[in-house]
Parts: C-alpha cells; structure tokens; sequence
C-alpha cells in the first residue's frame, strides 16, 4: 500500500470536505464509490484514520497551525494550503508512526504538487515552527 499516495487523495478529500461541507461519512463513502483504482493499492485506513483526526480536533490543530503564523492571518490560507497543514499537524500529533520530520517533508511535496512556489516555503515554515512548538 502507497502511503504517499494515501497521504494525497487523504488531502484532496480534506480539501473537498472544506468546499463541499459533507461529513466525513459522506466523504469517504463517495470516494469508496467512485475510486477507479483498486483500493488495496492504497491505505484506506490510514485515510479514514487520519481524516477523523483531522475532524474530531480541527480546533486544536487551527490553534497549532495559528500559533506558527508569522505575519500572516489564519483567514488568508488559501483551503489547498489549509488543508496541506491540517493534514500534517494530525499527522505530527496524532500518528505516532509518522515523525514530524517527514509529516513536513510530505506536506511540502504534496504542496509542490498542488500549490504555487511561495506555499511551498510557507507550508515548510508553519509546520517546522508547529512541530519546534511542541
């Protein structure tokens, strides 16, 4: 099982829960439905896992991800970025087979990917003073 591709489609249905307003439920239940590939080529728990994390203490990570900001307001991430770093706090805090070290690592490749060139130094500089923060 990939967990790099894990870890994307885990963002892309964060993002789209931020758009959509559909429960975790509905989410994941759609995504079952309408992945062409097989699942057993990815971490289906793991994105069930870490989406529930995500949701069940969006609040606690919003204050982490706030706490890092330097110079800028939580309100002008743009939802790719916020999703990017929600994503990686839950997985610095709450998965213990993932060190912070390659939580970040990811979070900037999957920004890379998915966001402009200045995200990428900005993703790196939240999640690196989140996780010294800890």
């Amino acid at each position: 099982m990939n967990r790099k591709k894990s870890r994307e489609i885990a963002m892309e249905l964060l993002f789209g829960m931020t758009l959509s307003k559909n429960s975790l439920e509905e989410t994941i239940s759609t995504f079952k439905e309408d992945f062409e590939m097989k699942l057993s080529t990815i971490d289906l728990e793991y994105i069930e896992k870490i989406l529930s994390k995500v949701e069940e203490n969006k609040e606690a990570i919003d204050k982490k991800i706030e706490g890092a900001l330097t110079n800028w307001k939580f309100e002008r991430i743009s939802k790719v970025n916020l999703s990017i770093l929600r994503l990686a706090i839950a997985e610095i805090l709450y998965q213990d087979d993932v060190p912070g070290s390659v939580a970040i690592n990811e979070a900037v490749e999957i920004t890379k990917k998915y966001s402009d060139e200045k995200s990428v130094s900005f993703i790196n500089a939240v999640l690196d003073k989140a996780l010294k923060s800890l």
